[in-house]
């Protein structure tokens, strides 16, 4: 089938940006990924992917190398501060299910999801590449782009911003200041550590309820790093954070260790929110993952969702490629995503952030307290009711393919 020419911008090298490109390449799109940054991104940042995040990797053929690289982890649970056991679930109910839950850090995906885009003919990546104005007509789409050779201009049949949640691409079509949603009042200080957590029988995924000292104990390595996600009061600064971390530490963590029992490779204060875009597309213009939605991290929503986003505004742009789809599917995507994200992603995540410092650890079993863990003490004693809640997270997933014109087989070449 000849086709005409067609081409996508990519705004952003994180894990969204380059996982678009890749599944687009992969079809022999033609794409070009611009990244202001000089090198892929390595703060700590998330690390687990839900199943249908691990559908759409196994769909851009990189879950081999991400099996490799990370682990399948066990149980997730939650605790008190003292360590003691309140409800969980157990991973391993799903067995050799292909998308179970695979737990690793996002700059060793980005590594991988960049190594196979060097493969692709049809792909590139330029960094140090910062967009700076936008603009658009009826037949194409462009970006002003400050590169180390000067100022150029580049255009494409679409754009799509996937530059993270200071998107230049968002406050471009939307203003600096329009991002609806609030920002939560606690702090989150994210830290990667070597600690022997399971030395104290902790899980490989723990969530401490504890009114003040609230945090995630996740082992996120297969050489035994975790991550230690912990809250902090409102106001305080980046040094004051940084200052207070070994104080938390002793607090919170079993065996109240010392600074020397422990090795901390990094840690990195933040702020967290709960926002989504007015919209995802604009004419020719798209948003997708952190750059049209944010959520706190306690869940792995924010990254699944993000992950999920991408890989349906693959298929809706291949659709339109073929010409099994008309542009307006873009609009089915804009709607469905920010549906999803309405409905789903927001009121869960901000229930798992509520329940760490609002619920009483004492109570929250108790009938009536917490419809989530009344549903993780069921799920102890029924298997079959265990795999449905940990695949219930697959309700994030949408068939765009279903508003093709024609027959859709040609999408199963991906």
């Amino acid at each position: 089938m000849t086709r005409s020419p067609f081409k996508i911008i990519v705004v952003g090298a994180g894990p969204a940006g380059l996982l678009l490109s890749l599944l687009l390449a992969r079809h022999g799109i033609s794409v070009t990924i611009l990244d202001a940054a000089k090198e892929l991104d390595n703060r700590p940042r998330a690390t687990h992917h839900g199943t249908p995040a691990v559908y759409e990797l196994r769909r851009a053929g990189v879950i081999d190398d991400v099996l490799a690289e990370g682990f399948l982890p066990g149980t997730m649970c939650w605790r008190k501060l003292d360590g003691t056991y309140l409800a969980g679930i157990d991973n391993t109910v799903l067995g050799d299910h292909p998308d179970r839950l695979v737990c690793l850090p996002l700059d060793r995906l980005g590594k991988i999801l960049l190594r196979h885009l060097d493969r692709e003919r049809t792909a590139e990546v330029k960094w140090n590449h910062r967009v700076t104005d936008i603009g658009q007509d009826d037949d194409k789409a462009w970006v002003k782009v400050t590169t180390p050779n000067g100022e150029v201009t580049m255009e494409a049949d679409y754009i799509v911003g996937c530059d993270g949640a200071s998107s230049q691409i968002r406050r471009s079509l939307h203003g600096d200041l329009v991002f609806p949603g609030t920002t939560w009042d606690e702090q989150i200080v994210a830290t990667n550590v070597y600690y022997d957590f399971h030395k104290y029988g902790y899980e490989d995924a723990n969530f401490i309820i504890h009114p003040e000292h609230w945090h995630m104990a996740s082992r996120i390595s297969k050489d035994g790093m975790w991550r230690v996600s912990y809250g902090e009061k409102g106001g305080l600064t980046h040094d004051e954070l940084i200052a207070r971390q070994a104080m938390k530490f002793r607090e919170m963590l079993p065996g109240n260790p010392s600074p020397k029992e422990y090795k901390l490779t990094n840690i990195s204060p933040y702020r967290v929110h709960q926002r989504l875009a007015q919209r995802m597309r604009e004419g020719r213009f798209l948003l997708a993952a952190d750059a049209a939605h944010l959520c706190n991290p306690f869940g792995g929503l924010g990254l699944t969702g993000g992950i999920v986003d991408v890989g349906g505004l693959s298929d809706c742009l291949f659709g339109i490629w073929t010409n099994q789809a008309n542009p307006d599917i873009l609009d089915v995507y804009d709607q469905v995503r920010r549906r999803k994200y309405s409905d789903m992603v927001d009121p869960m995540s901000s229930q798992n952030l509520r329940r760490l410092f609002e619920r009483d650890p004492e109570t929250v079993l108790e009938p009536g307290q917490d419809e989530l863990m009344t549903l993780f003490k069921k799920a102890e004693n029924d298997v079959d009711f265990a795999k449905e809640m940990a695949l219930s997270i697959n309700d994030l997933k949408y068939d765009f393919t279903q508003h093709y014109m024609k027959p859709k087989g040609i999408v199963a070449n991906i």
